[in-house]
């Protein structure tokens, strides 16, 4: 697998819990081939990467997989519902900062700013 499918394999694994960068998967990458746990080969143009035996040993002998502790205790029905809500909030507010008017701008930012503040203050148990 190359990088970019593993980061995708990741966050499929995960349910969407956990999605690497690339910053944080190529170095890593780059890091378990010098200590001579995956090898790599150039395909197409891309590299690809698979574990050596050693790697594999130590998979074998490693704690659970980080996309399963990630997923653990996730309810992937209220996260699917959150999400909606989140990027439902965000696609009016993006219409209303494409069309809208200097003061219909300025009062959408109000409602954005308001909406975080009460958030957190459901967390502080406050109304």
């Amino acid at each position: 697998m190359h990088g970019y499918e593993m980061i995708q394999e990741i966050a499929e694994r995960s349910g969407g819990a956990w999605k690497p960068s690339p910053g944080s998967v190529y170095p890593t990458l780059q890091l378990l081939e010098d200590e001579g746990l995956i090898a790599s080969a150039s395909e197409g143009g891309k590299k690809l990467f698979s574990l050596t035996e050693s790697g594999r040993s130590a998979a074998d002998e490693g704690p659970d997989a980080p996309w399963e502790e990630a997923s653990r205790g996730i309810d992937f029905e209220a996260l699917g519902e959150i999400r909606q809500a989140g990027f439902g909030l965000m696609e009016a507010f993006g219409q209303v900062w494409k069309t809208g008017n200097k003061e219909q701008r300025e009062k959408a930012l109000t409602v954005i700013n308001e909406a975080r503040k009460k958030l957190y203050l459901i967390l502080a148990d406050e109304d």
